[in-house]
């Protein structure tokens, strides 16, 4: 494409966000077809033991039978899922980050399992392992990492969710020096009634946000009873109450007023994992309703045969090859970088600053990957009819359960403000070529220089969507960028549509690229689903596209730049119907999602 410049280096691994300057397939991209066999023998032990530990007991999970999950995580600890983030030198298996998210995703088949699970290895041990001092480690990582300990992270507040910052919990010195003493209330924790180790935020002396080590039995440290909550139920979610709590001074994590630097990487990790946990609750469903729209018969018909719930069929595999491809692709593009740079005493701090690269990737996958699921859950309690609100049927629970994801690890709405937002800042800092990019994109489009088909194969017409998809992010951003300057923060829907463009934008040139990267030519099955999507992207970021130029302009000047990009947005013909059969067909060969990991 004419309009898109190419990556200044191309050898380098690309930075983050950098896919928006880059021409669909300019690099080869991380996917399940290029896995190692030793990262599909742990998906497969994951997956074994969510199939036949977890899975069979979901009814006395979701019932919180007494002990239960905490002897879920031991025997998990028992198999060594719990210890892959963990260094080698503290009993852990010190593994790659593709590794953790296939055990994420091997881990999702149900919610309440899921996020118990998340909880312990991810936002609940890495800060220890991340930013604790050596002694930290040495004492609790060997035992978080067998299960023998579980951990908990204590971050949201009464009127603190959102901005963690505006937290209320403070901590002071004791007299003599050899104590943290807090005070203060979490809400929402969870692992809170089994876990024994607490990462809890307060405010040193009321101002200096930072992070602490509370150990459960702490005098003064106490877990409040469970919340009745709609979906996860089956987790344990409690409010934590500190009254005077005294802990040793050694228990401070990381500096006195860097708090924010623990709650904030932690979570591009939570929100990457999400996008890979929610993988596992699609595939299952998926399969789930699949098998039950076989057997399910009306006029005398299964209603796996009505068209209308094949395209239903259809459109779920398709979420579930872009959802995966984007979240493999991202932790590809981590471990990549992190291998390009020497190992050594400071490899947490390597690897919090690999994970901060791709922070904009992360909040799509979290976006994206819970709205996915959302969408999913509610065709398939739709397929099911009227058995879909019944209990003994999994998928009533699945549906109740998907809702939180598009709340924690940060809301979708503070997620979207932040895709737009990194990206802004990236290019003031200079890290990204946003406005030089934008300005070329802005002199094509006025010439009429159009992104086309490319490639000549049964995927060029998706990948000139692809890089339409950019050139419509870039210039929206570019309007609004120049309409409101540094004020483009406050206009929420702006930065909020053009999110959901160069979300599409990723998702779209995702597919493309890994569909072309199979050595023994192209999947019919992969390029159906691509088209597809891609079809639904274009139509979907067309709206998303004017609704961001109409809130950042007005007059002749609106009317021109709605012209512009008009083009971008040109529909081109295909034949859905030829598109569904093709996915579903090998839907039903497979049994479930046809691009099976293990």
């Amino acid at each position: 494409m004419a309009a898109v410049l190419q990556p200044t280096h191309p050898a380098a691994v690309p930075q983050g966000g950098g896919f928006l300057f880059q021409e669909a397939g300019g690099t080869r991209i991380t996917t399940p077809e290029t896995f190692t066999e030793e990262q599909r023998m742990l998906f497969r032990t994951g997956l074994q033991f969510c199939r036949e530990q977890v899975l069979p007991q979901a009814d006395a999970i979701e019932a919180k039978t007494p002990g239960l999950l905490r002897s879920l995580l031991a025997r998990a600890g028992e198999l060594g899922l719990l210890m892959v983030d963990v260094p080698e030198r503290f009993g852990g298996l010190g593994g790659d980050k593709t590794t953790s998210l296939l055990l994420a995703e091997a881990n999702g088949l149900m919610g309440s399992w899921s996020v118990t699970f998340a909880a312990h290895v991810g936002i609940g041990t890495l800060p220890i392992a991340w930013f604790g001092t050596e002694a930290q480690k040495a004492k609790w990582l060997p035992k978080l990492a067998t299960g023998e300990l579980v951990a908990a992270y204590a971050l949201t507040e009464q009127g603190s969710g959102s901005d963690a910052l505006g937290a209320k919990t403070k901590a002071v010195k004791s007299s003599d020096g050899k104590s943290w003493i807090l005070n203060g209330s979490k809400l929402y924790i969870t692992n809170a009634a089994f876990a024994d180790v607490f990462v809890v935020f307060a405010k040193v002396d009321g101002e200096h946000f930072t992070g602490f080590v509370v150990e459960r039995g702490t005098p003064g440290f106490t877990v409040g009873p469970e919340e009745h909550k709609m979906g996860i139920r089956g987790s344990s979610t409690c409010p934590l109450y500190l009254e005077d709590a005294r802990i040793p001074v050694e228990n401070l994590l990381g500096e006195i007023g860097k708090g924010h630097k623990i709650a904030f990487n932690i979570l591009n990790l939570g929100r990457l994992k999400l996008g890979a946990a929610v993988l596992g609750g699609m595939k299952l469903q998926f399969a789930s309703v699949l098998k039950f729209a076989a057997d399910r018969k009306q006029f005398q018909t299964p209603v796996a045969n009505f068209p209308l719930i094949r395209e239903k069929l259809a459109r779920m595999a398709g979420a579930i090859y872009a959802i995966e491809t984007m979240t493999y692709r991202t932790t590809g593009l981590i471990d990549a970088l992190l291998a390009r740079q020497k190992a050594g005493a400071d490899d947490e701090a390597r690897t919090i600053a690999a994970f901060e690269e791709f922070a904009i990737e992360a909040s799509i996958m979290k976006v994206m990957g819970s709205e996915a699921l959302g969408v999913l859950v509610d065709d398939a309690v739709q397929i099911h009819g009227g058995a879909g609100y019944i209990q003994e049927y999994p998928v009533e629970r699945a549906y109740r359960d998907a809702r939180i994801n598009r709340i924690f690890e940060g809301t979708n709405e503070i997620n979207r403000m932040l895709v737009t937002g990194m990206v802004l800042k990236r290019a003031v800092k200079g890290t990204l070529p946003l406005f030089a990019q934008a300005e070329t994109v802005a002199r094509a489009l006025a010439e009429k220089q159009l992104p086309g088909a490319s490639g000549g194969d049964a995927v060029a017409g998706a990948a000139g969507d692809a890089e339409a998809l950019k050139m419509a992010a870039l210039y929206t951003l570019k309007v609004a960028a120049e309409r409101f300057g540094t004020e483009i923060e406050k206009h929420q829907e702006v930065m909020a549509a053009v999110a959901d463009v160069v979300m599409d934008a990723y998702a779209v040139d995702s597919m493309v690229t890994r569909t072309r990267q199979s050595a023994s030519g192209l999947d019919p099955v992969k390029v159906a689903m691509t088209q597809a999507f891609a079809a639904d992207a274009i139509a979907r970021s067309s709206e998303r596209a004017r609704r961001a130029l109409c809130a950042s302009s007005e007059g002749e000047g609106l009317e021109r730049q709605l012209a512009a990009i008009a083009p971008l947005f040109a529909f081109r013909a295909f034949d859905p119907a030829a598109l569904r059969e093709t996915v579903v067909r090998a839907a039903e060969e497979a049994g479930g999602y046809p691009l099976a990991i293990g």
